[in-house]
């Protein structure tokens, strides 16, 4: 079985609350749901989210179309994933995150298949990254998980589902997918305001034609509106592990 679980908050420091922020009508959260649901791959998909209050809003969303929610702790986002896994016992699992709304299931659908080709224990297509920042797409293992629940002790490797997997090429085999060119440069996840303008205008433009509209779709738009892409260029890819990065060296990991 390959379950996808997608991480949810409420609490983001950017963008507070970004995730039921409506696009054409319906939550965000409710679109990339809506495009997960096309992969041809994943099994089950279901959402994790924390034990927080304000994350009442996501498991009510959840409620209402019908996705099971696991809730877990906020900040130990790897026991979420872990714990969340359990009642399904999955082969594989996929990690996809919340503030991706143009995220392409050909594209996880690519992944997985290099994932179960290269009998890898961890695959993505962001190590190192070729396509668009919001396209990214991990899957591990159930076991390799597993170890890393039980090993992983720095703050980025609790916060960051997969970064002991990452760190430890010694105890596990990574694969990576990569595009044919470059395409890292281009901006097409949501943490700031002007993020949500962007992938907003990409919506308006591409969603009446085919709601579930690719990463091909979205790059002929650009090619014709070169202008979107500068809405959100000014803001680096990664700044949330960069940060928690930093928090390691502040208790003494290296």
């Amino acid at each position: 079985m390959i379950l996808a679980i997608l991480q949810a908050r409420m609490s983001s420091t950017r963008l507070p609350n970004k995730v039921l922020k409506p696009i054409m009508g319906q939550p965000m959260l409710a679109q990339q749901i809506a495009r997960l649901k096309q992969s041809k791959l994943i099994d089950k998909i279901i959402v994790a989210t924390s034990i927080q209050a304000d994350d009442d809003a996501i498991e009510n969303l959840c409620k209402t179309l019908q996705i099971d929610c696991f809730r877990g702790d906020l900040n130990d986002v790897l026991a979420r994933f872990y714990h969340a896994s359990q009642a399904y016992s999955p082969e594989h699992i996929v990690r996809l995150t919340a503030d991706c709304p143009l995220t392409d299931a050909s594209v996880i659908d690519a992944v997985i298949s290099t994932h179960l080709t290269q009998q890898a224990d961890y695959t993505s297509n962001c190590q190192p990254p070729t396509f668009p920042d919001g396209l990214d797409v991990e899957v591990f293992s159930a076991k390799a998980l597993a170890i890393s629940y039980q090993q992983a002790k720095k703050p980025s490797e609790r916060e960051h589902v997969t970064q002991f997997m990452r760190n430890h090429a010694e105890l596990f085999t990574l694969a990576n997918y990569q595009y044919h060119q470059d395409l890292s440069h281009l901006r097409w996840t949501v943490d700031e305001a002007q993020d949500f303008d962007f992938v907003s205008q990409v919506y308006q433009h591409l969603y009446a034609d085919n709601p579930y509209f690719t990463m091909q779709d979205i790059l002929a738009l650009l090619a014709k509106k070169p202008q979107l892409s500068q809405i959100n260029q000014v803001f680096s890819r990664d700044e949330g592990l960069l940060k928690s990065l930093q928090q390691d060296k502040e208790q003494g990991y290296e």
